[in-house]
């Protein structure tokens, strides 16, 4: 019998890195970063929240506050260690494809 091996945090950071930046950074009209890092990712998701401050339309409005949520979820889940960090990231994960969604 083997033992089936648990994802990492890293691993799921990398994971949300990789599912999200592409849309993230067509909400700012950025190419998507090659190799971006788990705070450069925070850093997108940040100017991504940003560029809906002062939106007229209510849908946008709930992006933004979406996205505020996942980038206190994720800068949450760097200052943990290990199996911590599933919950905050899990919780990131959600609050992003929100934002997301709302926007298409």
């Amino acid at each position: 019998m083997t033992a089936t091996a648990q994802p990492t945090a890293h691993d799921t950071f990398a994971a949300l890195t990789a599912c999200f930046t592409a849309d993230l950074a067509a909400i700012v009209g950025e190419e998507p970063p090659v190799g971006i890092t788990a705070t450069g990712f925070i850093d997108l998701a940040e100017r991504a929240m940003y560029s809906f401050v002062g939106a007229n339309r209510d849908h946008l409005q709930r992006a933004g506050e979406e996205l505020d949520y996942a980038v206190g979820h994720l800068t949450e889940a760097l200052t943990l260690t290990g199996a911590d960090q599933r919950d905050p990231l899990a919780r990131a994960r959600t609050h992003l494809r929100y934002a997301i969604e709302i926007t298409r």
